[in-house]
């Protein structure tokens, strides 16, 4: 057997072994804090394949066998965790079902396809001699809920991290920029009163106010690559009976940050523009990007995959270093019901991955 014949056997050995862990996975409950099982699993996989590994709660981690701290390391990072099960599922989420080229289950698309094929890439190139780079492998838990004992507890005991790719359904495409996350729970603040008589001061009527200039408001520098920052007002509550004036009106901010402001930055601007009181959740959750021109990137469009920039949040939020999130599945089936990914792209996912990283390893 020639070599490339042997590498491509590994290849599609690894891909099959990809693909029952996957259906381990689904078989195992992992919601967000409750992924003790799956990272049981993930280190039984590591073990068969004679990797050693390191666990932090649940999150699992392992190096590949010539690490050299005098190199830049590389981190491939997905979770294991899942959202809840919606009430629209026909199936069992739990039983991994192969029907029409599909395996459907819970996280099978979100993103256990994407954790299998980066396992598998890892344990391909684990003992390879010679590599430019070191690559640390992360499984990692609690991202659905942008939890902090998932990637960013680990972060302190991994090596420092020149670049990382994190797994989350793309298509194999590659999402070099993705746009940060501020939740801002508002109080606007009035005066109670008999509605009835011409008294107190309404705070619904203040909200409405700020929620008005906040419908209208465009942050002035855009986004090449994410386009402008977006506020959608998701919640909002206030009264207690009809004939009440309220005093307090209570609504709540999404906010979806591009590079081109910090989070604080963005809620300075708010709190200038609005009455009400301004409260952030957390200013964790920071936007990411990765330039064109780096070598993973450049290593992804010579396959023939485009650049674009993504909407949504994943682990990369809590990274410090350039990242592209890249994997198999589409982001439009993360958390539907009947979730599932085809079973060619896991194998796709495994090649695609071993191919982007030949070119700069």
């Amino acid at each position: 057997m020639t070599q490339p014949d042997a590498q491509q056997a590994t290849q599609i050995a690894l891909s099959a072994d990809a693909r029952a862990l996957l259906k381990q996975l689904i078989a195992t409950p992992s919601f967000s804090r409750q992924e003790e099982h799956t990272a049981t699993l993930i280190e039984a996989f590591l073990r068969e394949k004679q990797i050693p590994f390191n666990r932090l709660k649940n999150n699992v981690w392992a190096q590949n066998y010539h690490f050299d701290p005098d190199k830049p390391t590389l981190l491939l990072n997905s979770h294991h965790d899942t959202v809840k099960v919606n009430p629209s599922w026909t199936l069992d989420p739990f039983e991994p079902l192969e029907r029409d080229d599909k395996l459907f289950g819970l996280g099978s698309n979100d993103a256990g396809g994407c954790l299998v094929s980066l396992l598998a890439t890892f344990a391909y190139f684990y003992d390879r001699p010679g590599m430019r780079y070191n690559i640390v492998m992360a499984a990692t838990a609690e991202e659905e809920i942008s939890g902090r004992d998932g990637l960013e507890l680990l972060l302190p005991e991994l090596p420092p991290i020149s670049f990382a790719i994190v797994g989350e359904p793309t298509e194999m495409q590659l999402a070099i920029a993705e746009k940060g996350l501020l939740v801002l729970d508002c109080t606007a603040h009035g005066v109670s009163g008999h509605a009835a008589r011409n008294e107190g001061d309404n705070a619904i009527y203040k909200a409405i106010r700020d929620i008005n200039w906040l419908t209208t408001y465009q942050f002035p520098k855009v986004s090449p690559t994410l386009g402008p920052i977006k506020l959608s007002v998701t919640i909002i509550n206030a009264g207690t009976q009809h004939n009440v004036v309220p005093d307090t009106c209570t609504f709540t901010i999404d906010v979806r940050v591009t590079e081109q402001y910090t989070l604080e930055e963005v809620i300075d601007t708010i709190r200038k523009n609005i009455e009400a009181e301004v409260k952030p959740r957390s200013i964790r959750l920071k936007p990411s990007s990765i330039p064109a021109d780096h070598p993973i990137v450049q290593a992804g469009l010579a396959l023939g995959r485009h650049t674009y920039g993504s909407p949504t949040t994943s682990d990369q939020a809590v990274l410090n270093c350039p990242s592209l999130k890249c994997g198999p599945g589409h982001s439009g089936r993360s958390h539907s019901a009947d979730e599932f990914i085809y079973i060619r792209e896991i194998t796709e996912g495994v090649t695609g991955y071993i191919q982007m990283l030949e070119q700069i390893i």
